[in-house]
């Protein structure tokens, strides 16, 4: 305890006060905490959608900037600095941390919901709605969504390992503000990405566990109870805190090299055992509407149709916001485990490569779910965290394909928890890339305890509701976070001579025949112009 008091500091102190703030409050006034944050989440959906869907954009297309401009050539490290991990292994945990839970827990659910519940144009149950389920699943979860996460991750990356600056989000703000940012300021925006962490973290522990028990008790009556949530949760602490405290390198490369297995053999199966014609159509059909639409739907707000306005602040607005409270997690393991990588290496490997990962999945297990409502299934009666089960059950080996369901929801659900330990444990230590395990394991506790209270008290659902009000105001770090690494990028592009132009001009009479000239790379070019 004493090792544990000298290394944390006040950041992680004033994350604390504010996650026992919000945790009694959930204990003491439940009720009264559910509608105030509701009350704040509705509002700041109805009077800023329009906001998020212009930030959300403008990141992406940051981005795209950075992916196409001399800045992309730029090491996230030293000059000659190699990566750390494979590139395999790299994918992995970046998507294991990023959403490898939620895609188990939305995959079969959200093609469904937009098709047989609430269809975001068309009438639900239409051949229309049938098209708009998979474009928007790919929406909410594609580019856009990785996007954020990129852009978190970059500038923490590039401060890190380029600029030799302590891991805080607080430092990517120094090129706006400079020194102030080791002060006050500096810490309260650490803490506020500490609280994030913990707070998103907690409640998708406790969603996780709600699947986990919700898959039991579908495949074997299993009843489900608060003492099985918890139960589940006290085991998944245990397994997440050992990985998290044998470092990246072992224990959270490990399972992130195991969920991607696990996935690929569940997404594979599901592929060949259903209708894979069917899948693979699907999945091409919505790949091309979701390219052709990807502009209109990141700019729709359907300000003249209630009802289609109401359907995006729903869905569209939330994922959002829950894309930008997350992002201080994610990122920070993100960009922890990508020194070495150019800028364009990075930021098109962390859009493109899980957002099509994405893609495959949700085209696989919605065109399941889908089938299976129009089949007479009834899967849409479902609740959330069982409809993924009662999908899988119509399909032949349901019982065990649910059972590697299981069993994957549990390795990611470790997964994302040990990556986010050692996030919180790294911003409580003032940046460090190798916190002490002391802290570790308090901050693995801290948020099992969070997770276990609420699950008790039924607050889930309010904590669900502070992540997203945070969202509002991360999302001005966030702002200000693109302006400050454009102008510190921008300043080593100048330094380093970075220019799109070419290093040469064409010779007069040389046509440059490479059929003639040889390969110039090996210098058996003939220098001469060709007399033809």
């Amino acid at each position: 305890m004493r090792a544990f008091l000298a290394d944390t500091t006040a950041v992680f102190w004033i994350s604390l006060a504010l996650s026992a703030a919000i945790v009694l409050a959930g204990l003491l006034v439940p009720n009264e905490l559910l509608s105030l944050t509701t009350w704040l989440r509705d509002l700041i959906s109805a009077q800023l959608g329009w906001y998020y869907l212009l930030l959300v954009s403008a990141i992406l297309f940051f981005c795209l900037f950075l992916i196409l401009s001399p800045i992309g050539r730029i090491h996230l490290g030293e000059p000659d600095s190699v990566p750390e991990h494979s590139r395999g292994s790299w994918i992995a945990m970046l998507f294991s941390a990023g959403m490898g839970i939620g895609l188990i827990f939305y995959g079969a659910y959200e093609p469904l919901s937009h098709y047989a519940l609430n269809a975001p144009e068309a009438e639900v149950g239409s051949l229309d709605a049938l098209r708009d389920a998979m474009k928007y699943s790919f929406f909410h979860w594609g580019f856009s969504a990785w996007a954020i996460y990129g852009v978190v991750a970059l500038a923490l990356a590039y401060f890190t390992f380029r600029k030799k600056e302590r891991a805080l989000l607080s430092v990517t703000l120094k090129p706006l503000f400079g020194a102030r940012m080791d002060g006050p300021a500096g810490r309260v925006v650490d803490a506020t990405a500490e609280f994030a962490t913990v707070i998103s973290v907690a409640a998708s522990l406790g969603f996780g566990a709600m699947q986990i028990a919700g898959g039991l008790n579908f495949l074997f009556g299993v009843p489900r109870t608060p003492l099985l949530e918890i139960a589940i949760v006290v085991v998944a602490t245990a397994l997440y805190v050992a990985s998290a405290t044998s470092g990246v390198n072992s224990g959270v490369k490990l399972l992130s090299n195991l969920n991607m297995v696990l996935a690929a053999a569940l997404v594979c199966a599901c592929l060949l055992l259903g209708p894979t014609s069917q899948i693979m159509n699907a999945m091409v059909s919505a790949v091309g509407a979701y390219l052709q639409d990807l502009v209109r739907m990141s700019f729709r707000a359907a300000a003249y149709d209630v009802a289609q306005h109401a359907w995006i602040e729903r869905w569209t607005v939330f994922y959002w916001a829950w894309w930008l409270a997350g992002a201080p997690f994610t990122g920070a393991f993100i960009a922890r485990v990508s020194r070495g990588r150019t800028i364009r290496e990075f930021l098109l490997t962390v859009i493109v490569v899980p957002s099509v990962v994405g893609m495959v999945w949700f085209s696989t297990m919605g065109t399941l779910s889908t089938g299976a409502e129009i089949g007479g299934a009834g899967v849409s009666g479902l609740a959330v965290e069982e409809v993924l089960f009662g999908t899988l059950a119509q399909y032949p080996l349901g019982p065990a394909l649910s059972i590697v369901a299981i069993v994957l929801v549990f390795s990611f659900f470790v997964t994302s928890a040990d990556s986010a330990t050692y996030v919180m444990g790294s911003l409580s230590e003032g940046g460090s890339l190798r916190p002490h395990r002391p802290t570790l394991v308090v901050c693995g506790l801290l948020v099992s305890l969070i997770a276990t209270i609420l699950l008790l008290g039924g607050g889930l659902d309010a904590l669900q509701n502070v992540v997203i009000i945070f969202a509002l105001p991360f999302s001005v770090v966030v702002l200000l976070m693109m302006v400050a690494l454009y102008r510190e990028l921008d300043h080593e592009r100048r330094m380093m001579g970075l220019f799109i132009t070419p290093d040469a001009v064409p010779e007069r009479g040389r046509p440059y025949r490479s059929y003639e000239d040889g390969d110039p790379r090996r210098g058996s070019t003939s220098g001469r112009p060709s007399s033809k």
